[in-house]
């Protein structure tokens, strides 16, 4: 396998979707960002390897071993390695911002967690640091329980951009709401109730995950994974199990990736009901909140049976799955089935007919779909912008090979056309069950997991309710006993979160929770 344009040296790695590594040249990491992009490929994340002290450098700074990053293209997934060294001082690396927008986020973070910085790039604020930590302190350089103590009022005043301009004023939102909900910081720039521009401000749910998976033991670090996004559990840690079993060149037994394929789409559906409702109680339509609210408990409590856990937490395990089906697992989720995807057929005729509702959702919150692409727009959110990309239709693995996943698109790009999207998902996630629960072969639910001898490296990617999770494991081999060398977790979020500063740009105030909700992104995901 190649990368156009690029004579690489690309090694496949063993995991069911296409997945190839290779180190590069600061001149091929420029290069292989513009390749992808002329393809029509895209940058999925982007990361700092381990963060190390330099003893080479006089002013006793830092350097990565790697900046890393992967792309997605309809060849498979492509995880690149820069090495990094330390000049002047400094660890630097050539700015992809300028390539793919979406890197901007993900460069700033990485410069807050290894302070290496992008070359050149416009945007160089902190973006995980609020002052927790010092500005010129690495969380992933030492164990963070020994965080130096920041500067009094170091890092706590955010530069926000400023609108000028006739009757423009700011409105600030959060980070702490009226909901329950996590916390983000929405400014506002806005003449009368029509917004003209929105800064966010995240990274307040910032837990040191990575950091931390660096202190588990491989085969138990499964469980952390899977409670990077509670909402996507089954789909984080099908994406980390993924990574570690192609660490050890270990495959799984059919059951056993059937029965994740089967709860990936109970946690889509589960999902999707909890929105869809949510979208209608944002247009004051509570009836749907009520009966969607009603049909996702109802589907809850059947997954309760199937798999000893609402939420599926912990149920995916390395090597497969930790239990096959309960008792009368079967049946609940086969009636459940049924009597959903009558009751979501009726709602959405009724979603379609009420007046009052379209009028709110149509051209409310609209990313055409040229914007989407340029900004990176991806999983559901993107499929509502024609950005038609997903890991089960693209590069379909088992036992999705088999199922022949239909893709749910639409053109409009704004709010009902997510609300759309959501609803054929919904029902080709019942169909895709239902055949799971007729076809999927019996057979041992877990295989047992050997760690590799000698360093190794893994990738799991795998497509989530939201869209494409990534998971990016190095362990360090027997002499240091398996431990995780780096662990990168990406949620789809990370490319999403910057669209949704465009999709309320002449919009209304009061417009933004719905579109917001549209989008449904992960604070937590992202924030790490």
């Amino acid at each position: 396998m190649k990368l156009p344009g690029l004579e690489l040296e690309l090694v496949a790695l063993p995991a069911p979707v296409p997945i190839f590594w290779a180190r590069v040249t600061p001149a091929q990491w420029q290069t292989a960002a513009t390749t992808v992009r002329d393809a029509g490929g895209r940058l999925i994340t982007l990361w700092a390897g381990k963060a190390i002290k330099d003893i080479a450098s006089n002013a006793g700074g830092t350097r990565a071993e790697s900046i890393f990053c992967a792309y997605a293209t309809l060849e498979g997934l492509f995880w690149l390695a820069l090495p990094l060294e330390v000049q002047d001082g400094r660890c630097s690396y050539p700015n992809l911002s300028g390539v793919f927008l979406a890197a901007s986020r993900m460069q700033r973070a990485a410069a807050d967690l290894s302070g290496v910085l992008a070359e050149g790039a416009r945007d160089q604020r902190p973006w995980l640091n609020h002052g927790a930590w010092a500005a010129d302190h690495y969380p992933l350089l030492q164990d963070p329980q020994a965080l130096p103590e920041p500067a009094p009022g170091a890092l706590t005043d955010y530069p926000f951009v400023r609108v000028q301009g006739d009757g423009v004023h700011e409105i600030a939102v959060g980070p702490v709401h009226a909901g329950i909900i996590e916390p983000g910081h929405f400014r506002f720039s806005a003449v009368g109730e029509k917004i003209l521009r929105l800064e966010q401000r995240l990274g307040y749910t910032h837990k040191g995950i990575e950091q931390h998976m660096t202190q588990l033991p491989a085969q138990e670090a499964y469980r952390l994974a899977g409670r990077v996004s509670g909402d996507s559990t089954v789909a984080y840690a099908w994406a980390y199990c993924m990574a570690l079993e192609s660490a050890c060149q270990t495959s799984i037994p059919p059951r056993a990736a059937w029965l994740r394929a089967l709860m990936l789409e109970c946690e889509r559906v589960a999902n999707h009901l909890g929105d869809l409702g949510a979208l209608g109680n944002d247009v004051a339509y509570a009836f749907a909140l009520a009966q969607f609210s009603r049909l996702r408990e109802d589907w809850l409590r059947a997954c309760k049976t199937a798999f000893g856990h609402r939420l599926m937490m912990d149920c995916i395990v390395p090597g497969g799955v930790k239990a096959d089906l309960l008792p009368g697992g079967r049946d609940a989720l086969w009636q459940r089935c049924l009597e959903t995807a009558v009751d979501v057929r009726k709602l959405f005729e009724v979603f379609e007919s009420h007046a009052g509702l379209q009028d709110r959702f149509l051209v409310t919150g609209r990313v055409e779909p040229a914007l989407a692409a340029q900004l990176g727009m991806t999983g559901l959110a993107g499929r509502g912008s024609s950005q038609s990309w997903d890991v089960r239709c693209d590069h379909p693995f088992a036992p999705y090979d088999t199922l022949k996943v239909v893709m749910a698109t639409h053109a409009r790009g704004d709010v009902g056309a997510r609300a759309a999207v959501r609803f054929q998902e919904v029902t080709e996630a019942i169909r895709l069950i239902e055949r799971i629960l007729n076809e999927a072969p019996e057979g041992p639910v877990r295989t047992p997991l050997t760690l590799p001898a000698q360093p190794s490296r893994g990738a799991g990617w795998v497509e989530g309710w939201r869209g494409e999770i990534v998971v990016a494991l190095e362990l360090a081999g027997a002499e240091q006993a398996n431990r995780i060398e780096r662990c990168h977790l990406h949620d789809p979020s990370w490319q999403n979160w910057p669209v949704l500063e465009h999709a309320v740009m002449n919009d209304i105030v009061a417009d933004f929770p719905l579109i917001n909700k549209s989008f449904n992104l992960s604070y937590s995901g992202q924030d790490l």
